[in-house]
């Protein structure tokens, strides 16, 4: 995954929408990196002794490692990947990596009524601020919507990020309430790979790496996430760089040797033979084709 945070403006005019998007990022954490790393600004930083207060709510999703995690209203708790972690407004907290795994985080902040209102009436309660929701695709594509918008910073773009976060508070309520635990094992690494995937997508990644991850063997993970996907995991990490490839090329300011690069294939030569292969169209084939079709 690419690190990446952003720290929002936010105008009167998106505070009235009721729920305002204030930053945004993902950070991958190495074993034994320092954290968190020390170029956030100071009214977001802290060290484990201290531990922070912020004026606003965050969303923390963990999709790999495991570390710990402590409050005002929530005793010390050990986090595992797939935890949600929710932070609230004036209320002292810490949480960490731990030193031997590291971990992938995501992570959002809000604030304003609708978000109130939702801890006034127990939505939100920060006696129970960690939640194993497990590896929901869905979860984290939110999360990667709300980044890619952020980037471009298009005009309007506040409302509409706004939007997606309540729209992801209302996806992690809904996991929560159902008993996704009685998922298999195999089922939940499975999830778990996918997120993996879809975090890498523009990474140098493969399925073996995601099998040595995931602590299991490579014939036993590709069995598996075939019998529940019905594609290999290859495949399916080949696949999502391709549907990301076609969203690449509808910005008519990526050239395919910049798709290329972005997307990690090792020349634009093999972008353009495996989009050609998987979709029936070059790659500039499939941007005329786009194109004349939106005119």
């Amino acid at each position: 995954m690419k690190n990446y945070y952003k720290y929002l403006p936010v105008s009167k005019e998106d505070e009235n929408w009721g729920l305002t998007v204030l930053n945004v990022g993902a950070t991958h954490i190495l074993p034994s990196d320092v954290y968190p790393q020390k170029t956030h600004p100071d009214h977001h930083n802290f060290n484990w002794k201290a531990g922070r207060v912020l004026n606003e709510y965050q969303v923390i999703y963990i999709i790999n490692g495991e570390g710990v995690f402590e409050s005002e209203s929530q005793p010390l708790t050990k986090i595992n990947a797939g935890t949600i972690i929710f932070l609230f407004p004036n209320e002292r907290h810490r949480y960490r990596p731990d030193n031997r795994t590291g971990w992938d985080e995501y992570w959002i902040g809000v604030n304003g009524p609708i978000a109130e209102n939702l801890l006034s009436v127990g939505y939100l309660n920060p006696k129970t601020a960690c939640n194993y929701v497990g590896f929901h695709q869905s979860v984290l594509d939110i999360f990667l919507n709300i980044i890619e918008h952020t980037v471009a910073e298009t005009s309007g773009y506040q409302p509409l990020v706004s939007g997606a976060a309540l729209y992801l508070l209302g996806t992690i309520h809904a996991i929560t309430k159902q008993n996704f635990l009685e998922n298999s094992e195999d089922e939940v690494i499975v999830n778990k790979a996918k997120c993996l995937f879809r975090s890498n997508v523009s990474s140098k990644y493969s399925a073996e790496k995601a099998a040595a991850d995931l602590n299991v063997g490579y014939s036993w993970f590709r069995k598996h996430f075939k019998f529940h996907t019905g594609i290999s995991p290859g495949q399916y990490y080949l696949q999502l760089k391709i549907e990301q490839g076609k969203t690449l090329l509808l910005a008519k300011n990526y050239s395919i040797k910049e798709i290329a690069f972005e997307l990690n294939f090792e020349s634009t030569y093999y972008f353009s033979n495996v989009f050609r292969k998987k979709t029936g169209l070059k790659p500039t084939e499939y941007r005329k084709q786009v194109a004349a079709m939106v005119k």
